[in-house]
């Protein structure tokens, strides 16, 4: 018989325990890894007895998977069967595919397209530098939005309210350069909705420099696109080609979005 979903103070129908258990279990391996079942048990706050049998009918349907020893969970094929089909029918994906080609061809850097969730944003797509030392960044990977020039970008799109909501009193450092104080990264994020892009050196990744401007994909702004650049490669005046090279693309997608409502 299915779980009942429990009720709101209004009458609507709450979420299902078991559901929302098997969802937290996912993104839990998602963002911290593998663990056995005592270490999920303790990192999901979930008596061991409930996980068991969740662990057991997730395995067996392949959206968990565990290592040679049978006793360490992680994500299971499935997951990537599931990924796969909501990169493949995202329309954004389809329209930045030509506009990441043509950054990287002009830069020949790492690009990213990420996409804002919450007060997070999660890579969606990415083109790798023709150069071997590059920024470690792999299409899932998520980071807080107000520690990245990709996230500061969108943010910098949305009103200050709204954007200072997304920005916690306690910011935990990603690195030793991250900025922590909470009215400077609002401050920073001011700034560039006043220049257009963001920028970050060190602070997502030491030794890489990042800039990153906001795609007008949706209302309101959820997309952006970067490229990160090793610090020891940023010498004349590559720093001003990339930022150009961002800022004349933003430019010409905001004028298509527009001229798509002008009749």
């Amino acid at each position: 018989m299915p779980a009942a979903a429990t009720k709101t103070a209004d009458g609507a129908a709450g979420p299902v325990k078991s559901a929302a258990r098997a969802l937290d279990l996912l993104d839990e391996i998602a963002a911290n890894g593998p663990g056995t079942q005592l270490q999920l048990s303790t990192r999901l706050n979930i008596p061991k007895s409930s996980l068991h049998a969740l662990l057991r009918t997730m395995t067996s349907r392949g959206w968990l998977q565990t290592d040679p020893t049978g006793s360490v969970y992680q994500l299971g094929i499935h997951s990537l069967v599931v990924s796969s089909a909501y990169l493949a029918a995202d329309p954004v994906l389809a329209r930045a595919a030509g506009v990441i080609e043509e950054i990287a061809g002009a830069t020949e850097e790492t690009v990213n397209l990420g996409r804002l969730a919450g007060s997070d944003v999660i890579y969606t797509a990415k083109r790798e530098s023709v150069h071997p030392l590059r920024m470690h960044s792999p299409v899932g990977r998520r980071l807080p939005a107000y520690s990245t020039a990709l996230g500061r970008a969108i943010l910098a799109e949305h009103p200050a309210d709204e954007r200072a909501a997304l920005v916690p009193d306690h910011i935990a450092p990603i690195t030793d350069r991250t900025l922590t104080d909470r009215d400077e990264v609002l401050g920073v994020i001011d700034q560039a909705e006043k220049l257009g892009y963001a920028a970050e050196s060190d602070e997502s990744c030491v030794g890489v420099r990042c800039f990153g401007v906001a795609l007008p994909f949706a209302n309101p702004v959820v997309d952006g696109i970067s490229v990160a650049v090793p610090i020891t490669r940023l010498g004349g005046n590559r720093e001003d080609h990339i930022i150009e090279t961002l800022l004349s693309v933003k430019a010409r997608l905001q004028a298509d979005h527009s001229n798509r409502f002008v009749r």
